[in-house]
């Protein structure tokens, strides 16, 4: 094995692995330099390959283990190691629980500058087959063959696959058929994301308690010849399939969903019974990946809203109402404010489906609006996008700050910066942390944050 002076793009080094990336990496020193090994885990004597030498840290490629950690198993998936999709597969469930509580404790004490009592995570009863949407790249080969599948770590390069364990059974039986359907049309396909191409994503998503599905294509385009034969095909093949839609994604970008959603065949919604209530989901619009871990927030969240002396709640980013709806089955005045139109709509069809007038919605910029609706309540709940709260939802909270504020987060690392500022600059008391593990096999990480002030 070469010294440290020597490494070199491309050698192979022996590397002891003592800690974890947010990414799910393994995470080691050489040479007083981090090195970052995807595949490897804490505890591991690895043989590694360097990829890349940046400034303060090397990333290097997983060759082979020389002294394997007890948590160690074989993956479910066999593309694990190419596949970007998953970064834990290798590692068996109690040991991903334990990871992930460390790697949101070393967020909140590191990032946050914060002791609080971290609890112990909420795992997955179901660690695979849990996602009820799938958003799958697609391309054409020189030869005319459809390929399917998530991108290889760290680029655009798709991993072709038939199957996908962690996706619901229901959704993944469908890939191998859909794809073989779509590579006999000869769409085009926008291989490169460029304007004007042709297909670009097969999305995919399922009623975890109900079994609807809905199939949606993104497309740059709508010239599709035969799509409507070909929807109504679908759905007579496939009972369970409601709906069958086509998204137009004309930008050259990586937001794989475009701003107009047609419906080709059946609904442009599934039903779905989501904590004792029943919510119209569209194909383009946010819903939480893994039903039965979100549901599971559920109770955190009404009974700290329902403490006395209880408040009116404000929810900023609220969706289709997922969390509104059954705070005000539980009692509470709810409005929700959201930016998305389509969620928006929904959202109000939804409190109307269950008879829910103590739920309001209305259509606003939290960042621009924030401040003067937190006149109207006491109580706030935020669940923001991974970047966090805005620089002007936070000035907007330290201004007026709530009597109660829930945060639920999907980013440790800006979960702690949050907390951080909001502890310190308006006097808020956290409460013990919960995490809440939403994405099994991968390093991604949820949690419920609850403050209060006197």
């Amino acid at each position: 094995m070469p010294t440290a002076t020597a490494l070199k793009l491309g050698q192979t080094f022996e590397l002891s692995i003592d800690g974890l990336g947010h990414e799910g990496q393994g995470v080691g020193r050489w040479n007083e330099l981090v090195v970052f090994v995807p595949g490897a885990l804490p505890g591991e004597r690895v043989v590694a390959r360097l990829r890349r030498q940046a400034k303060r840290h090397l990333e290097a490629e997983l060759v082979g283990v020389e002294e394997p950690a007890a948590e160690r198993r074989k993956p479910a998936c066999i593309l694990t190691d190419r596949c970007g999709g998953c970064s834990l597969q290798h590692c068996d469930d109690t040991a991903q629980a334990e990871l992930k509580t460390d790697l949101v404790r070393q967020a909140l004490q590191r990032l946050g500058q914060l002791q609080v009592e971290v609890l112990p995570i909420f795992s997955a009863a179901s660690p695979l087959g849990y996602r009820n949407r799938a958003l799958i790249p697609l391309e054409r080969t020189p030869e005319g063959q459809l390929r399917a599948g998530y991108y290889r770590r760290g680029s655009h390069k798709i991993v072709n696959m038939n199957r996908c364990p962690v996706l619901d059974p229901r959704i993944d039986g469908l890939i191998a058929a859909l794809k073989a359907d779509l590579e006999t049309t000869r769409w085009p396909v926008d291989v490169n994301l460029s304007s004007g191409g042709g297909l670009r994503h097969l999305a995919l998503r399922v009623g975890h308690h109900s079994g609807e599905v809905l199939i949606t294509l993104v497309s740059s385009h709508n010239n599709l010849p035969g799509l409507e034969a070909l929807a109504n095909e679908w759905m007579q093949r496939w009972p369970e399939v409601v709906g069958v839609n086509l998204n137009i994604q004309p930008k050259a970008s990586n937001v794989v969903l475009g701003p107009d959603t047609h419906q080709v065949a059946g609904r442009s919604w599934l039903l779905e019974r989501f904590a004792g209530q029943e919510l119209r989901i569209a194909a383009d619009t946010f819903f939480q990946v893994n039903t039965a871990q979100a549901e599971r927030v559920v109770p955190l969240l009404t009974a700290f809203f329902s403490e006395p002396p209880q408040s009116q709640v404000l929810e900023a980013y609220s969706g289709i109402g997922t969390f509104s709806l059954p705070l005000a089955a539980a009692g509470l005045d709810v409005l929700g404010l959201e930016l998305h139109p389509g969620s928006v709509e929904q959202a109000r069809a939804n409190a109307e489906r269950n008879q829910l007038p103590r739920a309001r919605f209305e259509q606003a910029d939290v960042a621009a609006s924030l401040a003067e609706h937190l006149t109207w309540a006491e109580s706030l709940l935020v669940d923001p996008p991974r970047k966090g709260l805005t620089p002007e939802v936070m000035e907007a909270i330290l201004q007026a700050p709530p009597r109660r504020l829930a945060y639920i987060s999907c980013n440790p690392a800006t979960l702690a910066r949050d907390l951080g500022r909001l502890t310190s600059e308006a006097g808020y008391r956290l409460r013990p942390v919960h995490p809440v593990d939403f994405f099994p096999q991968t390093s991604h990480v949820e949690c419920v944050a609850l403050l209060e002030r006197e």
